[in-house]
């Protein structure tokens, strides 16, 4: 029997909001049991120490967010019972965020933070200046959906292969506006920019040494392209992504 006292028909008490809250890749619906995966009932046995009959979350990126019970539990797998949905699939932000990548522990941060602030897809590009070699994209996947059941957002931004920036730009969609975070000064005010802005967007943030002149040259010549500025600082990587993408939520995102 599900140990929740109240359930509230099209939400959850916050006293009362299960501990656990998971991404499952089966369909959400009534009468489903979706199972766990191994490294899931691992954390669900021991590390949250629960057991059948407790309640927990779940969302798929398509159906919403369930209210179910933990039904079977066992070391290295198990099942959910769904109980009801509380909250339906609607639109997010569509705003992109390409990067170029950074040491591990930063960019494990970046990874982090576009995620919890609404990046619906993140795009590793390696340009002319780039140090970092290697991407580690499972090590990415996980960061991205450790952050996306916690911050409860209701989808797992994509995750695109790394390729040269340049490849990247030369298949670019002109129905997405790609905005350049440039750090010689030279672009647009960030507030006004954004605030002008319709349609689809991305941000393109460059490597710890920045642009090299001629690749920041070639961007500004595209028609699709509007360089930005963040003002008189110069920011490391990771800093530029959250400060853009906090002010793009703010001014055109879903924090309006």
């Amino acid at each position: 029997m599900l140990e929740m006292s109240l359930i509230i028909t099209n939400g959850i008490s916050a006293l009362l909001k299960p501990k656990a809250r998971l991404f499952v890749e089966s369909p959400l619906g009534d009468g489903l049991c979706p199972d766990l995966t191994p490294g899931q009932a691992h954390y669900l046995r021991n590390v949250m120490r629960m057991e059948p009959g407790n309640a927990v979350i779940t969302f798929n990126g398509k159906d919403g967010e369930w209210l179910a019970e933990v039904a079977t539990l066992g070391k290295k797998n198990g099942s959910l019972k769904l109980i009801n949905s509380i909250r339906p699939q609607g639109p997010e932000p569509d705003i992109w965020l390409l990067f170029a990548p950074i040491k591990k522990t930063r960019i494990d941060f970046l990874v982090e933070k576009a995620t919890e602030l609404g990046v619906s897809s993140l795009h590793p590009v390696i340009t002319k200046r780039t140090i970092v070699s290697r991407v580690n994209l499972e090590r990415m996947k996980a960061n991205v959906l450790e952050a996306s059941e916690q911050c409860e957002r209701l989808t797992l931004p994509t995750l695109v292969e790394p390729q040269p920036l340049a490849q990247t730009i030369a298949s670019w969609s002109a129905e997405r506006t790609l905005y350049v975070l440039d750090e010689t000064g030279n672009g647009k005010t960030i507030q006004q920019t954004i605030l002008d802005a319709k349609g689809p967007a991305a941000l393109l943030i460059g490597p710890e040494g920045g642009f090299a002149p001629e690749e920041l040259q070639a961007l500004l010549e595209k028609p699709f392209v509007t360089s930005i500025s963040l003002g008189p600082r110069i920011l490391r990587a990771d800093t530029a992504a959250v400060a853009a993408l906090a002010c793009w939520q703010a001014l055109a995102g879903d924090w309006q």
